[in-house]
């Protein structure tokens, strides 16, 4: 981790409500500033080659589409007057739907004043907390949001890995939907989804898939007609269309669904006349000529092969070429050096990239002339070897960490250790290197050493707890009783280095008493578990009150955007108990642990070899 990105994680766990709003927002702004992540807004350089906007069949400035446009706002106006089921539906909305329909060879189309808006109304429309989301890693900030926000299960999976999304799908045969939601093309890496592949998969599983084609249309050829499994397509017309807008091409049906309960379509008003009658021109150049796609490729190519032909390899295959620095303060030095000899490139730093990825996000376009490309590609590698020169060290990758599984509680005293044993034992059973940690301990009993008893581990693969108090009580009341404050930085982060130093472990890693337990007077168990970032699987009684507890705690791990794995039910089994949580919780796997009279390692070894599914989870999780 940077010390930029370290001096913004400061800030974000520095409790600052005493502090009034501006002072606040004063704070977090000169903390992303110092991180080196701010942005500000620029106008279009004067006298630069654009290799930025997505304009890459320059349809934004064709006088084709600039007529079209025009020609509705004299009939129209500038703009709708409403929403469209209040007066603001015009025939040239439909139009332009029909169109898009056809294009894509669906029923039926949608049009939204943004993809944003498209996405955000597909994935609550049709997924709620009855269903679950099986999302690429990569996909837009759109589709993350729209994903949180359908309280559906979200499960992410590797970047273009069918492996994962298989096994991702099979430990959820009893949810209502099973949705897939990839890119066609992915803005940042420029690759492509397999989507055949994904389509085989999807009616092997009994699943349905959302694509969303923002950086495609206009690009590729749509593969073929609506497949069955196909849920939607959602293309934008802010793109190689020129245009703005988003659109949703899917069944009749499934538009009439959007139409009746998708909000960001119910409540905001239509797309401008003019806007729709310039994409429905747009969309018809396209389709009827295709050579200036042809040229798009053909000028990507080219630089793709330029950088090849200097040692450096740039991923994808679309006309988005990254060139990967890893350092977010030498990319934004580099796309500076170059935007001086009269190329406009950006460079991209997270958090719209993963931190040790930044990058120049290189975008090319049809009017691009092979003389410019060379340009570009001459600049880039003379911008690089002159920021190498001035740093004196070579990129180097970011140092890879290990993402834990945490071991959480409804209450105290519910099984979490003997879980924590059993998660251990289980990893270890499989050939895995593997690590355990209870950051914070109170009381005299050592969980550390029950845990390294029963699953059999390694002393030397167990890490003493990070804060340990003598007194049995709630970690600010031990801390309060030894004259000392728990700061969850500084926990935070000694834990972060312990994953870095075995970034191929899987760590097993258990919490101190219930979610909610307090550490200090501002901040408890549930933000250090939010600040890690990493998924957890819950432990509750068995038996009576276990239905109220299990369902708060749930509902507050998914309102901090806490993933959890599974559910494990510790003590006598309760058959009517675990009933009524499948049918609440029909996408989560449950568990039941019992009390085991005598607690020993091949006890524990007994229980999971009737638990196969455990093993498939473990495997999926490390």
């Amino acid at each position: 981790m940077n010390a930029g990105r370290r001096t913004w994680l400061k800030f974000r766990l520095r409790q600052t409500l005493d502090l009034p709003l501006q002072d606040q927002l004063q704070a977090e702004a000169n903390a992303w500033r110092e991180a080196g992540l701010e942005r500000k807004l620029v106008f279009p350089g004067e006298g630069v080659v654009d290799f930025t906007s997505s304009d890459y069949l320059g349809l934004a400035r064709d006088e084709r589409v600039v007529r079209a446009a025009k020609e509705a706002a004299d009939e129209f106006g500038v703009g709708a007057p409403g929403a469209r089921l209040l007066n603001g539906n015009y025939p040239v909305h439909e139009q332009a739907e029909v169109e898009a329909a056809r294009w894509m060879g669906s029923e039926a189309a949608l049009l939204f004043p943004s993809g944003w808006q498209a996405n955000l109304a597909l994935l609550t429309t049709f997924a709620d907390r009855l269903d679950v989301l099986f999302c690429d890693s990569l996909n837009h900030a759109s589709l993350i949001d729209a994903a949180r926000l359908s309280r559906a299960r979200v499960e992410v999976f590797a970047h273009n890995n069918l492996d994962a999304l298989d096994a991702a799908l099979a430990l959820h045969p009893a949810a209502r939907r099973r949705i897939v939601v990839v890119e066609d093309v992915y803005s940042m890496d420029g690759d492509r989804a397999p989507l055949q592949a994904l389509l085989q998969l999807c009616q092997k599983r009994n699943a349905y898939l959302i694509l969303d084609m923002a950086h495609a249309a206009g690009l590729y050829p749509v593969e073929g007609d609506m497949h069955p499994r196909l849920l939607a397509r959602m293309f934008t017309g802010g793109k190689a269309l020129g245009v703005a807008g988003g659109m949703v091409c899917a069944s009749r049906l499934a538009i009439d669904a959007l139409i009746n309960h998708g909000r960001s379509f119910v409540f905001t008003t239509a797309v401008p006349p003019m806007i729709a009658a310039g994409l429905r021109r747009a969309m018809q150049i396209a389709q009827a000529e295709p050579e200036h796609a042809q040229t798009v490729f053909a000028r990507a190519d080219l630089l793709r092969t330029l950088f090849a032909d200097a040692g450096m390899e740039c991923p994808g295959e679309s006309p988005i070429v990254p060139v990967m620095i890893g350092d977010s303060a030498r990319s934004m030095a580099v796309a500076e050096k170059v935007r001086e000899a009269g190329f406009e490139v950006r460079a991209v730093r997270p958090p719209t990239v993963l931190e040790g990825s930044s990058r120049l996000r290189i975008v090319v376009h049809a009017a691009h002339s092979e003389e410019q490309i060379r340009g570009l590609a001459t600049a880039v590698l003379s911008a690089l070897r002159e920021e190498r020169r001035r740093t004196l060290v070579e990129d180097t990758p970011p140092t890879p960490s290990a993402t834990p599984l945490i071991v959480c509680g409804t209450d105290t005293d519910v099984g979490k250790t003997v879980v924590s044993a059993l998660l251990v034992r289980a990893s270890l059973r499989h050939h895995q290197a593997t690590h355990y940690l209870k950051p914070v301990q109170t009381g005299m009993d050592s969980d550390t050493d029950t845990v390294q008893k029963l699953s059999g581990i390694d002393a030397s693969e167990i890490v003493a707890p990070l804060v340990h108090f003598p007194h049995p009580a709630s970690v600010d009341q031990a801390a309060e009783e030894a004259g000392e404050i728990v700061e969850m930085e500084s926990v935070l982060l000694a834990a972060q280095k312990l994953f870095q130093g075995a970034p191929k472990a899987a760590w097993i890693v258990e919490s101190a008493g219930g979610l909610l337990v307090p550490w200090n007077a501002k901040q408890d168990q549930a933000d250090f578990l939010a600040a890690l970032n990493a998924p957890v699987v819950l432990v509750a009684r068995s038996g009576l009150g276990t239905l109220n507890h299990t369902l708060l705690t749930l509902e507050a791990l998914a309102a901090r955007r806490i993933s959890v794995r599974a559910l494990f039910l510790v003590g006598q089994p309760h058959p009517q108990n675990r009933a009524s949580l499948e049918r609440r919780l029909p996408y989560l796997p449950i568990f039941e642990v019992p009390w085991f009279k005598d607690l020993r390692t091949e006890h524990l070894d007994f229980w999971l070899n009737g638990e196969p599914q455990l093993h498939h989870l473990l495997q999926q999780l490390f």
